[in-house]
């Protein structure tokens, strides 16, 4: 281990974050392949399960809350490995002092998001800890979905030649929650993308089944996380055109104003797909006909050279490295 105590950036989703479940939690586990979720069989079929913990600050911002946050994360991580999701649980430590009102404004966004994406919240637990001790609300949820028969997605299934594609603009919910943490008095408008995405990967399979290869989430570590860790998986790298990758106006110009890589950046209403070269575009059409894909681009590929690494294109002909995110660029965004 690099450092010995707990840094902010063990939590960014970046390196440190890979080091502390590699180092910690997997050897005292026992856990295998590290993705968003496990996929666990009992002789009745495939089931994915998974849990999170959401302690995003401040928990109300432009376009969302915790409460959508908590629920939307826990059905994508569910649906990015090709699960249908079924059940949620959801744990709050609540800190003494909240208003009840924000409570229930946080539980019955969860109910909202629940109905949008068909899943049922079945179970929970409550806990309450002194002022000063909590930061409002933090939730931890869990989920349950269950897998086709014959439906496979996964980095074991990534090959040269892949094409990467996403669902839509990137950055708009780190920088949307930034603005409003910083009390920035902004003519920009800045809004979260968090929403579950379940629908829209379903209708993805439905078009492309099995040339659909694999899925991420893009959450702690935006963009550049989601891709260094394909490149771990195989003797392949990952080429981005930077020109390709959509991004808000408004989210370019913030980003840019703070110093901060959009692609570095969490967005929560993200996917990125890899698939073959041949349903690139069946898939690219049906994402743009939905309402959560409008924007989606096909942003780069799977190329054998240089293996291992995460080359950005830029619009001057340059090339740069995208490298794991190690230090914490935005704390607290999720």
């Amino acid at each position: 281990m690099r450092y010995e105590r707990i840094k902010m950036a063990h939590g960014s989703g970046g390196g440190l974050t890979l080091e502390l479940i590699e180092e910690i939690f997997a050897p005292a586990f026992g856990m295998g392949e590290l993705a968003d979720a496990a996929l666990l069989e009992d002789g009745s079929g495939r089931m994915a399960f998974t849990t999170d913990g959401h302690v995003v600050k401040p928990p109300f911002f432009p376009g969302g809350d915790i409460g959508r946050l908590a629920v939307a994360g826990t059905v994508n991580d569910l649906a990015v490995m090709g699960a249908r999701p079924r059940y949620l649980t959801a744990a709050f430590i609540i800190e003494e002092g909240l208003a009840i009102g924000d409570l229930a404004r946080i539980a019955r966004a969860m109910r909202e998001t629940a109905d949008e994406a068909g899943v049922a919240i079945v179970a929970g637990d409550t806990k309450v800890v002194e002022r000063g001790r909590g930061d409002g609300v933090f939730i931890a949820t869990a989920g349950v979905g269950f897998v086709p028969e014959g439906r496979d997605v996964g980095s074991h299934r990534l090959v040269p030649g892949d094409v990467l594609l996403i669902n839509g603009t990137l950055g708009d919910h780190g920088m949307a929650v930034l603005s409003r943490r910083e009390g920035f008095e902004l003519s920009l408008a800045l809004e979260s993308d968090v929403a579950p995405l379940n629908h829209l990967i379903e209708e993805v399979f439905a078009a492309v089944g099995d040339e659909l290869h694999f899925m991420r989430d893009l959450t702690r570590g935006g963009l550049a996380a989601a891709a260094n860790e394909m490149v771990r998986h195989g003797p392949f790298g990952v080429r981005i055109h930077e020109n390709k990758v959509p991004l808000q106006e408004d989210v370019a110009q913030y980003a840019g104003m703070m110093g901060i890589d959009p692609l570095l950046v969490a967005n929560e209403g993200k996917v990125l797909f890899a698939v073959t070269a041949g349903a690139a575009e069946e898939a690219l059409a049906v994402l743009r006909r939905h309402p959560l894909g409008a924007r989606a681009a096909a942003i780069g590929d799977l190329v054998r050279q240089p293996a291992g690494r995460v080359v950005v294109e830029t619009p001057y002909g340059s090339r740069r490295l995208l490298e794991m995110p190690v230090e914490e660029q935005l704390p607290r965004i999720c």
